[in-house]
């Protein structure tokens, strides 16, 4: 019960402290914020720290309280909306935040005073780059397309409904989810002859979760694909042999009323638990989907293979911080994971419309970072750049199956590196 307790603490709790500073293609970061779950360290780094970014407004949905879709606390959600032109007038892409779950009263709580559970906290306006950029020259294939970032503040990818009354908590992933995707109808999205719902990390899970509902908005003649960023959390082993993230996942699953929302044809064969991880989703995901995850996740090296809960003995601490001060011994445990990633995504690659980017980087979110998305320096697998493989398989220009040779010959990544 206590280690349980422990990575419920460490897992469901979030801060983010970055490390000014860039070294190579490596992010100098320290552990606190790794090991803390999902911050900006994965995402599109603060407004003031992008120069010359776009900065996007919050609007909230003021019609969500009555659905009962609000946040932690019972705030009211919001979204920040670029409006497409041009070309891409009609087209939209839908962005899901990432920033982790709770999974227990304890977490969830302080999850509640903090912009991942109530919009009071949230930043008024936001930068958007990568994916969400509007320059061409940063986002080739979506800069002038509708693009809205959904804001994530229920702790379960989108996928909760329920209550907890005495602690003041309300789990409405799930309502959020529709009340946002109403609003935008509404908007103008119920027009568009092209759209992409995507995510990255717990966005990137909420994207597959979601995939099939968002295909259903639409008429047929709408082309309609997702990408999932960093969403292939895998139900695998950690250094201890036991099972950190599957615990973890159980805890948010059952607290949050996830049940009822997850696919019929997963849960009609696998417990709930296990119909949150993606490996058993993807397979039965009806609408094209891009699957854009490094072999080495940082977030998973960190906070679910090898949790400060399951190395006791802190064998794994240096080459949790830094994947260069890994012993050859580490190196095989984390080149099997590799493995189990390859595994999970097999029988999903065999199908014709669906994509896949799998670069061998120790990194975690590549799509709303610029340096990772599109830039001179971004990760490439081919002499292509994330962003020209997405645009490339959205735009049905050619397959895109793009699998990274095993750590370390792919010399192009932007390592996360912790002290």
């Amino acid at each position: 019960m206590v280690k349980l307790l422990w990575v419920g603490i460490v897992i469901g709790t979030f801060f983010c402290n970055w490390v000014d500073g860039f070294e190579g293609y490596n992010y100098n970061l320290n552990e606190t914020a790794m090991s803390l779950f999902e911050t900006e360290a994965y995402g599109v780094s603060k407004a003031t720290k992008v120069p010359n970014a776009l900065m996007v407004g919050l609007t909230l949905i003021q019609g969500a309280g009555a659905k009962g879709a609000v946040c932690l606390d019972g705030t009211l959600p919001g979204y920040h909306w670029h409006r497409g032109h041009g070309s891409g007038a009609n087209s939209w892409l839908i962005q899901l935040e990432g920033g982790g779950w709770c999974n227990n009263i304890r977490t969830c709580v302080y999850r509640k005073k903090t912009r991942r559970g109530s919009s009071t906290y949230m930043e008024k306006e936001i930068a958007f780059t990568g994916i969400l950029s509007n320059k061409a020259e940063e986002n080739p294939g979506f800069f002038n397309w509708n693009r809205v970032k959904l804001r994530y503040c229920d702790g379960a990818s989108f996928a909760g409904d329920g209550e907890n009354k005495a602690a003041q908590l309300q789990f409405r992933g799930q309502r959020i989810w529709l009340a946002a995707m109403e609003e935008l109808l509404s908007k103008g999205m119920h027009s568009a002859n092209q759209a992409l719902l995507s995510g990255c990390s717990a966005g990137g899970l909420a994207s597959i979760l979601h995939c099939d509902e968002f295909r259903g908005l639409f008429p047929k003649t709408t082309k309609v694909k997702c990408l999932s960023d960093a969403g292939m959390f895998l139900d695998v082993a950690d250094v201890s042999g036991g099972r950190t993230l599957r615990n973890f996942f159980g805890g948010v699953v059952g607290l949050q009323g996830v049940r009822n929302n997850l696919p019929q044809i997963c849960t009609d064969n696998l417990d709930p638990t296990s119909c949150f991880f993606p490996q058993n989703l993807i397979g039965n995901t009806n609408t094209p989907l891009f699957i854009l995850n490094t072999a080495y996740d940082s977030w998973q090296v960190q906070s679910s293979l090898a949790p400060p809960s399951a190395d006791p003995s802190g064998y794994w601490h240096d080459c949790r911080l830094n994947h260069e001060k890994c012993t050859p011994a580490q190196i095989l445990f984390l080149q099997g994971f590799r493995n189990e990633m390859l595994m999970a995504i097999k029988h999903f690659s065999n199908s014709k419309q669906n994509g896949l980017f799998i670069n061998s980087c120790f990194a975690h979110c590549q799509t709303e970072r610029q340096d990772t998305w599109f830039s001179v320096n971004s990760p490439v697998m081919g002499k292509k750049a994330i962003a020209l493989a997405v645009g490339d398989w959205y735009y049905n220009r050619e397959s895109v199956k793009a699998i990274d040779c095993p750590y370390p010959c792919d010399k192009s990544c932007h390592h996360l590196v912790f002290r």
